[in-house]
């Protein structure tokens, strides 16, 4: 079971970037053959923001973060997300999520807070 710590989160302007990264923090990192970034904002559900997998083969976004978000599985230890042109709309609390061999495994997640 691998353990995974998120960090980067904050409060910026509209317009602004940011770069979230996810850390494994116990665990057996090279057994993780699956990440992605969920967040969630306030009275709504838990959504996929985009995802990877082993090799960076496939990745996904959701369309509402296309074109300004990118998901990078930066090493074995660490997956990144860096967010450009945020609005509004992406206040939430970020989770990061692993597929392990040993199972699945959540963040505690990050707050980002997009305000003028």
């Amino acid at each position: 079971q691998v353990t995974l710590v998120e960090s980067g989160g904050g409060l910026v302007q509209p317009g602004s970037s940011l770069k979230l990264s996810c850390v494994v923090s116990s665990g057996t990192a090279a057994t993780i053959y699956y990440m992605a970034w969920y967040r969630q904002a306030p009275g709504k559900s838990r959504e996929l923001v985009a995802d990877i997998n082993n090799g960076a083969s496939i990745i996904n976004y959701a369309d509402s973060v296309k074109g300004r978000f990118t998901i990078d599985r930066e090493n074995t230890q660490t997956l990144s997300l860096q967010m450009n042109s945020l609005k509004p709309e992406d206040t939430a609390v970020y989770y990061c999520y692993a597929q392990a061999l040993g199972g699945a495994a959540w963040g505690p997640g990050t707050q980002v807070t997009v305000s003028p």
